[in-house]
């Protein structure tokens, strides 16, 4: 996170230089533990690899589509770390640094303290230290994009393309949470069906802002998985991406998804229907198929580690796509099957 690309920038701008590096090196050397960044003072940082593959991802989060103007700066800086963390967790991949690149409409401290804050208390916890990036003025919404990166044996990283007939489809967690909890901030119908139950608001709410990566799952995707994706743009929609990427189907059973208490007293009122459920984006739990022979200890691993995990259907040979089942057998249509930006 230099500021020595002024360079790059017309002499009149060089005066401006400085007040960059007075925020990088107020909010986020701090956070740039890694040798390989040396402090946030050179152009790059250097990543050592130790024989691993270096697995690389990047997710950006723009404010108006993937968070809300009023949401919390510290939800923010998690959610733009963690949604990349979830990803490299479904790739088997341990994490081992972000670049950050910061878009700000203006530079102020009762935002940016809260958000290196929470940024950096993140990438102790998943030991995942900042190792560079840029910070840039924008006119148009703030927008935080993250590139991290992973290690994993060579060979070992897990793809969407593996998944072969008689595979379980295993998710973690509960889905659809973070959609409703988005519903709620947007004084939607699950809003004012939970007006009463506070607990439940802020337990939907809490899992739209700040995804929980499941990064301790990554052995175990690594050893039992034959193909693996996080799911963040609706379990219906990343399921139908896997099955493509492996030349397979897959078959759902509806009644076997996992969901919380709040999203399934929705579900049994009528509030939302099970498509809004599978079709939401942002939930950021990981999408695996499993073999029967990997199941036991992929639950094992799963159970140690704190992570519920489901069986939710099968994969199947063909390449239609993937069927979701209501409890009589009979074929759920869905109109949408995840979030697309386009």
């Amino acid at each position: 996170m230099s500021s020595s690309v002024a360079s790059e920038r017309p002499a009149s701008a060089e005066r401006s230089a400085s007040g960059e590096d007075s925020l990088i090196a107020r909010y986020f050397k701090p956070l740039a533990t890694d040798p390989g960044a040396f402090e946030l003072g050179d152009d790059a940082a250097v990543l050592k690899a130790h024989g691993d593959d270096v697995v690389v991802t990047t997710d950006a989060i723009v404010e108006g589509v993937h968070f809300l103007p009023d949401d919390p700066p510290d939800t923010i800086a998690r959610k733009a770390l963690r949604v990349n963390l979830s990803d490299l967790a479904a790739k088997g991949a341990a994490p081992s640094g972000f670049v950050l690149t910061l878009a700000l409409r203006k530079a102020e401290e009762a935002w940016l303290k809260p958000f290196a804050h929470a940024l950096g208390w993140d990438a102790i916890q998943f030991g995942c230290p900042l190792l560079g990036g840029d910070t840039v003025s924008t006119p148009g919404p703030l927008m935080i994009s993250i590139t991290a990166f992973g290690r994993v044996a060579a060979g070992r990283m897990v793809h969407r393309s593996g998944a072969k007939p008689g595979d379980l489809v295993v998710v973690t967690g509960t889905i659809g949470d973070a959609a409703l909890g988005l519903n709620v901030l947007q004084r939607g119908g699950a809003a004012a069906a939970l007006a009463d139950d506070a607990a439940a608001r802020e337990v939907l709410i809490g899992r739209y802002r700040v995804p929980q990566p499941r990064t301790a799952l990554a052995k175990a995707v690594r050893d039992n998985a034959h193909a693996a994706m996080d799911v963040s743009d609706g379990l219906a929609g990343d399921l139908a991406k896997l099955c493509a990427a492996s030349g397979v189907s897959a078959v759902i059973e509806a009644a076997s998804i996992p969901l919380s208490a709040a999203a399934s007293g929705l579900l049994a009122r009528g509030i939302v229907g099970v498509e809004a459920i599978v079709s939401g984006g942002d939930d950021y739990e990981v999408l695996c198929a499993i073999p029967q022979a990997g199941l036991e200890a992929f639950k094992q691993a799963a159970q140690t580690a704190g992570v519920a995990v489901a069986v939710i259907g099968q994969v199947v040979e063909g390449l239609s796509s993937p069927r979701l089942l209501d409890k009589h057998g009979k074929e759920i249509a869905l109109p949408r099957l995840s979030y697309s930006h386009f």
